[in-house]
């Protein structure tokens, strides 16, 4: 860093200019990042930006990447512990770079060890308002809002955050081609009820209160991952719903016992292969209560639960669910969209959806939330 003695130090917690992407516990000292898409924002007027970021793992490691003027240029592993990073350096001082550093991989519920800081940056500039959005979405999903499989070649199928992208993936896309701010919710394996593996803990409903509540561990949890957040602070115009693929996988895997209590828990199947009525009428059950739930949290936002691309064997009890939720409620600000369906021709890594597929899903959700944004 030798070439770069002339860059002065500044905490994030100093900077007046300064955007965080994400749901946070509110400390800026160091900023701490939670979720898939997550990011801190600046725009700078300088020749060169360094990064302090503080990263632990005790099995899953954080990815990040740069944006620079909407264009990422950067993408990394990060090793534990607390380094320097360069954004850039060598660069026009004159000219002004928005400046965006992304968290690609998403909270991992199964490593209490994982987190990700941010505590300064090494400038030799100065740092300039940024221009707010005129709309805002939040993203609530599984392994396909995560962005697993974005990266990666076909053939890859190790389990490694290597192979997820919170750039590249349907929720970025769509928020940039709406021109939104937005926010991910997400969980590889999770559903609105239970995991793909029958186990009732893996759902998202139940902490979508908290921060991050899905964290585990001592470090998670005095970093405010298990906060109430603070939902006046941030309402989307447009919340979006992907969950229901993992729902359906557990129809399709073994029964989930749990070791504490010793209750068995399946999602049965009949023997012509068609889902069993009262486990699918348990799955509408929780459709309508986390509808209520997103209601009593965003309570202006269109709630649009958007379901496909791994394809759509729930959709006919997804609509029952949200008619239900909207005759009970006479809530109108509900709606469902089928989400495309990925081929042969756009799979990515870990047999998911891959780039070409979010970039489609993007297209016809964004048109979709266009209207729905114009009153349309």
């Amino acid at each position: 860093m030798n070439g770069d003695a002339h860059l002065q130090v500044q905490r994030l917690a100093d900077i007046e200019h300064l955007k965080i992407h994400g749901r946070t516990a509110g400390d800026l000292d160091p900023v701490t990042l939670f979720w898939t898409g997550s990011a801190i924002e600046l725009n700078v007027q300088a020749s060169g930006l360094w990064i302090e970021v503080e990263s632990g793992y005790d099995q899953y490691e954080s990815w990040i990447s740069i944006l620079i003027n909407s264009v990422p240029v950067s993408r990394q592993m990060l090793n534990a512990g607390r380094h320097w990073i360069c954004v850039f350096r060598g660069m026009n001082p004159d000219a002004v770079k928005n400046i965006r550093i992304v968290k690609e991989v998403q909270a991992m519920s199964g490593d209490p060890g994982c987190y990700l800081q941010f505590h300064a940056v090494r400038t030799d500039g100065a740092f300039l308002p940024i221009e707010a959005k005129p709309y805002r979405l939040e993203f609530i999903g599984d392994s396909i809002t995560s962005g697993e499989g974005v990266i990666g070649a076909r053939e890859e199928l190790d389990w490694i955050p290597a192979w997820f992208s919170g750039v590249h993936n349907y929720t970025a896309l769509t928020a940039e081609a709406v021109n939104a701010d937005y926010r991910v919710i997400s969980q590889s394996g999770w559903g609105v009820l239970t995991s793909w593996d029958n186990n009732p803990n893996g759902n998202i409903p139940d902490s979508y209160e908290q921060v991050c509540g899905l964290l585990t561990g001592e470090r998670n949890e005095a970093l405010g991952a298990h906060k109430v957040n603070d939902f006046a602070s941030w309402q989307p115009d447009v919340v979006v719903v992907n969950l229901g693929t993992n729902d359906n996988g557990a129809f399709h895997s073994p029964e989930w016992v749990d070791e504490a209590t010793g209750q068995r828990y399946k999602q049965r199947l009949k023997e012509d292969g068609s889902h069993h009525e009262e486990d699918l009428a348990a799955f509408e059950v929780a459709v309508v209560k986390f509808l209520v739930k997103l209601r009593q949290y965003n309570h202006s936002s269109h709630i649009l639960w958007a379901y496909g691309m791994l394809g759509i064997p729930l959709m006919p009890a997804i609509y029952r669910a949200v008619d239900v939720y909207i005759q009970s409620t006479g809530d109108k600000k509900v709606s469902v969209f089928q989400l495309p369906d990925m081929t042969s021709e756009t799979v990515g890594a870990r047999t998911h959806p891959g780039l070409l597929a979010h970039q489609q899903t993007a297209q016809e959700l964004s048109g979709y939330i266009k209207g729905l944004l114009s009153g349309s």
